[in-house]
């Protein structure tokens, strides 16, 4: 039996480890995917510090390979596989979905009940040399993009794309859009707003070097804050009408005051960071006339293959930091502190 290397959480609230494992067999309809990268997500650190009473009561089960921003390359199909062939380049969807539930079959795969269990999170995922897919609805072809810049999209790109998609309603093409928090995700939202919308962009994030590669990526506006003279800056940008839509990547206390400030009549506040702000009650001033708040984290499959067909085309670029395989810890540790621009992917 042959054998790979992967990245595994063999215990929980102890360090993952690389180790030998077997190379994984497709069955009947099931695919093995070829890794040519996996992206590092934040959320991966809190899995590795996670107690076992939450794993456990999330469905998880010990051991799993850790990473859920993977692409590819289709390496061998099960009986029954039509949908790819062998040599495909193609991303993995980061989130399970079953394909069957209400939510699944209105294409609303981020509402799936058993998306709790995912790909890197709860079974197996992508920090390996291969990959097991055992539902090809979740293979995304990649067209002409090169896989190492694949993987990023199926989480960070496709749920930016996300966001962007459930304001777009509310942005006219004469109108502003707020983004707070130009990091990973906000420079692919900046990208996004910028391909698929005529909107005014104002970036505002506290680091000069994100502010710059904010206007790069075709930011019209980039503000230093969140702080006392942020709003103040706002204001004047914004003018009378406000801001048609906020969307915020950050999530504090500050941030969401602030975006909610910003929002004109009928203005749409998008909540996809996670920081643990909470929004001020009563609602009644709060929020502006006929105002509205989404708040979610992930993405739909449509999501993912989506900002995948922009990567393709050129209108959006993924700037990706490699790490082999065997420095897979170093990599966590860079990520962690912050001091590599671009999303930072493991090579096996």
């Amino acid at each position: 039996m042959s054998t790979m290397r992967a990245f595994r959480m063999t215990a929980w609230e102890q360090p993952p480890m690389l180790v030998e494992v077997p190379v994984p067999v497709p069955g009947a309809g099931e695919v093995l995917v070829k890794v040519a990268a996996c992206g590092l997500c934040h959320s991966d650190m809190a899995m590795m510090a996670m107690p076992g009473a939450i794993g456990d009561g999330l469905g998880w089960s010990i051991p799993f390979t850790l990473g859920h921003e993977t692409a590819g390359w289709v390496h061998e199909v099960g009986l029954g596989v039509d949908a790819v062939a062998v040599g495909d380049p193609v991303a993995v969807a980061s989130p399970a979905s079953c394909g069957t539930c209400r939510f699944c079959r209105a294409g609303r795969e981020n509402s799936c009940p058993n998306g709790l269990v995912g790909r890197g999170y709860g079974r197996d995922g992508g920090l390996a040399e291969y990959l097991l897919v055992d539902d090809v609805r979740g293979l995304l072809p990649l067209g002409s993009l090169d896989p190492v810049l694949g993987g990023p999209l199926t989480d960070a790109g496709a749920t930016s794309y996300h966001a962007v998609r459930r304001i777009l309603p509310r942005l006219r093409d004469d109108g502003t859009v707020v983004v707070l928090g130009v990091g990973g995700l906000g420079g692919f939202v900046v990208q996004i707003l910028r391909a698929v919308s005529g909107a005014r962009i104002v970036a505002i994030d506290p680091d000069p070097a994100r502010r710059a590669l904010a206007e790069t990526y075709g930011a019209d506006v980039a503000i230093d804050g969140v702080d006392e003279g942020t709003g103040r800056q706002l204001r004047t940008v914004l003018g009378p009408d406000g801001a048609d839509a906020v969307v915020d990547l950050v999530g504090t206390d500050e941030t969401i005051a602030c975006g909610a400030r910003a929002l004109g009549t009928g203005g749409a506040l998008a909540l996809v960071g996670a920081a643990g702000g909470t929004l001020r009650k009563p609602w009644y001033g709060s929020l502006p006339r006929d105002g509205e708040v989404f708040t979610f984290q992930g993405s739909d499959l449509a999501d993912a293959q989506a900002v995948i067909d922009l990567a393709a085309a050129g209108r959006i670029v993924v700037d990706v930091v490699p790490f082999p395989l065997e420095r897979v810890t170093d990599a966590y540790e860079a990520m962690e502190a912050g001091s590599l621009a671009g999303r930072l992917v493991v090579q096996p």
